[in-house]
């Protein structure tokens, strides 16, 4: 993923997890409870030809390659919907080949056309359109993911708020700010944050190298949703994933409901690796059983 992406001189950032918000604190001491921490673990996508021989067969031809993906995570941040609406019935047939993994999570783009081109604006008929789509996913339909454009501002607050407050409030919906002025103006950050807790939206947390203010540890309901980009298992990925661990486990007894951790590398041949490493020090901390992607030997 090219958002943050620094090629060099990794030693010199500073990857600190920031201290958890007020806002933070708010939301999961009003939401604790007993029920388990749900955790998924998966990738931008699962059409990655360099992952065959390492977690897929071989052999396995293009279009088949979900069904060996969803025997090795349990959700995707589906990016394919942020370029196309797919139709119920294409999204049913991915669907079909995932029945062997009953809990597997699809958490779909909104599609660029309302984000980046319309800027949320006079977008009404796509967005009817997208989510008419969504009920080919059924039981498979993950949190939604809205992310804006780096040129989405503060200043377009206003057609933000309008446009959150027309979606369907039965759907959970994510969204991602890249916009700097929206975590240099507290004022601004202060005013979208509460936004979102109001409409019981989530917040996606991005942790990549090059944009540090992006790791900005708002949970605005008991969802957290985390998008972390790693430099091809260098050795600061470690550190950063033992860290999240922690937080994690840190969130779970404070009374977080849900983890949606999406793993990117530079070179995603890596992802699977990041994930083995991340999933089983998860399962360390917290006693779960999350499965972790095989590795095919030889």
């Amino acid at each position: 993923m090219e958002f943050g992406l620094v090629k060099d001189s990794l030693d010199e950032i500073d990857f600190t997890l920031p201290p958890d918000t007020e806002l933070t604190n708010k939301t999961l001491q009003q939401k604790g409870g007993v029920e388990p921490l749900q955790i998924y673990v998966g990738a931008s996508k699962w059409g990655e030809k360099s992952w065959k021989g390492i977690i897929y067969p071989s052999g396995v031809p293009d279009n088949q390659l979900i069904r060996p993906y969803s025997q090795n995570f349990n959700s995707v941040e589906f990016g394919g919907s942020f370029y196309k609406i797919y139709t119920a019935e294409e999204i049913g047939n991915w669907v079909k080949q995932v029945t062997d993994s009953p809990g597997f999570k699809f958490s779909p783009k909104f599609p660029q056309t309302i984000t980046h081109i319309r800027r949320l604006k006079n977008a009404e008929e796509i967005t009817a359109q997208f989510y008419q789509s969504l009920s080919g996913y059924g039981d498979h339909l993950g949190p939604l993911l809205l992310q804006l454009g780096d040129n989405f501002s503060p200043k377009n607050f206003p057609q933000l708020k309008a446009f959150l407050e027309t979606l369907d409030p039965c759907v959970k919906v994510a969204v991602e700010l890249r916009n700097k002025k929206w975590y240099s103006d507290t004022g601004a950050h202060t005013e979208v944050f509460n936004l979102f807790a109001e409409l019981k939206m989530g917040t996606i947390i991005s942790d990549t190298s090059g944009r540090r203010d992006c790791v900005h540890m708002d949970l605005t309901t008991t969802d957290a949703i985390v998008r972390f980009v790693g430099n091809n298992l260098d050795a600061t990925d470690y550190k950063r994933m033992d860290d999240w661990v922690g937080r994690i486990g840190e969130w779970s007894a404070k009374g977080l409901k849900s983890l949606y951790f999406f793993m990117h590398q530079n070179n995603e041949k890596f992802v699977p690796e990041a994930c083995i490493y991340f999933i089983n020090k998860v399962n360390a901390r917290l006693g779960t059983s999350v499965k972790a992607p095989q590795m095919i030997v030889g």
